[in-house]
């Protein structure tokens, strides 16, 4: 491996360098957290795979301070057309009036170049990933981990780590050797292919088209004329047999036209694959000083893009709370909520993608009929239109996720009015227009700094935290940033304030995942006590 050798003993060892396990190291990193990162293959990935990224990811890689390395080399899709048969029956926009966020869209980039913005940022961090590293064995010993690993020239070494992470994907060692079952099924089988295809459809959009030759999709790529296409009916595909990729090209080039009523022509793809469909998950992702995230935790249908997003916002809810435990300053405790509040996500995901590989695939005609009469009404009455529009960005951009069984948040502080609540994310646009204000831009600077925030508009909690958790950072939102209060926030006229629920004596605590931990009012060393954490001096 080139560059910054790694840490002989790492705090933590991360197994799997693809989107997850690279989040999981950066974000330890950015902890102060010392990692190495191993990953068997022998460099990074060339071939396409992952390609949405959705708007709660978006804000995910806004902490990271990646975002604005990857939406440059993305493409935006604001819509989901359907076509059937010859002509459009509906095109459904994203709607985020009642899920504000700076990123009301999803962003088409290739996980190719999500691992590469991923590496460079892990790597100014100080982890390289080490390639050509398998792990073969390890043991939790109680008080540590001891790894065995083999290098791509047969060399062995253990390596000694205080904990483990297993981001090694659908296969993963880690969840094997901890005996963790993938509960669940596979079912249908697809083939997916990358090709440019020419066409006169809006590169905003996916194209959803049925045919009676069965369903195929359309998701654009950055690159001009370049597209994802799926189909859920013809499988059949030989990579051995010459000109079978052009085969491929003319049988997409005939669907997509009886879908949308138009010629079109599909050059041949620069890549195929034929995958079966496996909707499976554990139940639980830590076993003592092990933890699993992203595939190595479920894996499920492709139909909705969910798979690199839940497991980055996996990785991303585990590094902060290992980094805080081992600084000492929660309890060890802590970490069962990775679990707790994990788990249910991946359940609502299997339900969600194994309906939507049903609505993608639609195999009944008489299904398909009644389709296009409900979407043929649908069109002709906008409220309900929009309420479909506002649940399907719900689910699929995971904005809308509030972490209510067993959230991390002091129960006797959650009964404070004003949004956003314990459990809800504190980043969000609303229409009380403070998003614009100079204390707006201050919270959002603030919240790509690693560690816990206290946001109050009195100075009393903030003095009491700071006296008490010095490694809290302190914000007192007040009309003048000149005043002499903990950590002054610019909020004049109070649109801020107001905006996120801030009455007189009520104060919020933000976790460094950027959602709410607890509210006031009440007393806030109370509720920091409840949730586990650990003063630095002395409370009395």
């Amino acid at each position: 491996m080139d560059g910054i050798q790694p840490p002989r003993n790492p705090e933590v060892l991360v197994v799997g360098a693809g989107p997850v396990g690279l989040t999981a190291a950066h974000e330890l990193a950015r902890h102060g957290v010392r990692v190495r990162l191993v990953d068997a293959a022998a460099g990074p990935a060339v071939t396409s795979r992952a390609l949405a990224t959705h708007a709660r990811t978006l804000e995910t890689y806004e902490h990271m301070g990646v975002v604005d390395e990857l939406i440059p080399r993305g493409q935006r899709v604001e819509h989901f057309t359907l076509h059937q048969n010859g002509r459009r029956l509906i095109r459904f926009d994203t709607d985020y009036s009642r899920l504000p966020t700076r990123f009301p869209y999803t962003l088409m980039v290739d996980q190719v170049i999500t691992e590469e913005v991923l590496r460079t940022a892990a790597g100014k961090r100080g982890v390289d990933v080490e390639w050509g590293v398998r792990l073969t064995s390890f043991e939790d010993r109680g008080d540590g981990v001891l790894a065995a690993l083999e290098h791509a020239d047969g060399t062995r070494e253990e390596v000694a780590a205080d904990w483990l992470v297993g981001t090694d994907g659908g296969h993963s060692t880690v969840r094997k050797q901890l005996g963790l079952q993938l509960i669940g099924e596979s079912s249908e089988t697809w083939l997916i292919a990358d090709a440019v295809v020419e066409c006169d459809l809006p590169r905003d959009s996916i194209h959803w088209m049925r045919t009676p030759a069965g369903t195929v999709m359309m998701v654009p790529f950055p690159e001009p004329g370049k597209w994802r296409l799926l189909d859920t009916a013809d499988v059949d595909y030989d990579a051995d047999v010459p000109g079978d990729g052009a085969r491929i090209a003319r049988r997409f080039a005939d669907k997509i036209h009886r879908g949308i009523g138009r010629s079109v022509r599909v050059e041949e793809p620069t890549w195929i694959s034929v995958f079966t469909i496996q909707q499976r998950m554990i139940r639980r992702m830590r076993s003592g000083r092990c933890f699993v995230a992203g595939d190595a935790a479920h894996v499920h249908s492709p139909a909705s893009g969910q798979g690199m997003n839940t497991g980055v916002q996996d990785a991303f809810n585990l590094a902060w709370k290992l980094a805080s435990v081992l600084r000492g300053e929660s309890d060890e405790a802590l970490l069962d909520s990775y679990s707790t509040e994990r788990v249910p996500v991946g359940e609502e995901l299997l339900r969600s993608t194994k309906f939507a590989t049903a609505l993608v695939q639609l195999k009944s005609r008489t299904v398909a009929a009644l389709l296009r009469a409900g979407f043929t009404v649908i069109r002709s009455l906008p409220a309900v239109k929009s309420r479909m529009q506002r649940k399907i960005m719900g689910g699929m951009s995971a904005l809308g996720l509030v972490y209510e069984r067993g959230a991390l948040h002091a129960p006797a502080a959650a009964a404070a009015a004003g949004p956003p609540g314990p459990g809800a994310r504190i980043s969000q646009v609303s229409h009380h227009g403070f998003e614009h204000s100079e204390g707006w831009r201050e919270l959002l600077a603030q919240l790509r700094e690693p560690g816990w925030i206290l946001l109050s508009r009195d100075p009393g909690p903030g003095r009491e935290t700071a006296a008490a958790y010095p490694w809290i950072t302190v914000r007192t939102a007040v009309d003048d940033p000149a005043a002499a209060v903990p950590g002054p926030l610019a909020d004049p006229g109070g649109r801020l304030r107001a905006g996120l629920g801030l009455e007189t004596g009520v104060w919020s605590l933000i976790r460094p995942d950027g959602y709410v931990a607890a509210t006031g009012p009440g007393p806030v060393l109370d509720a920091l006590g409840e949730l586990g954490l650990r003063p630095a001096v002395a409370v009395r």
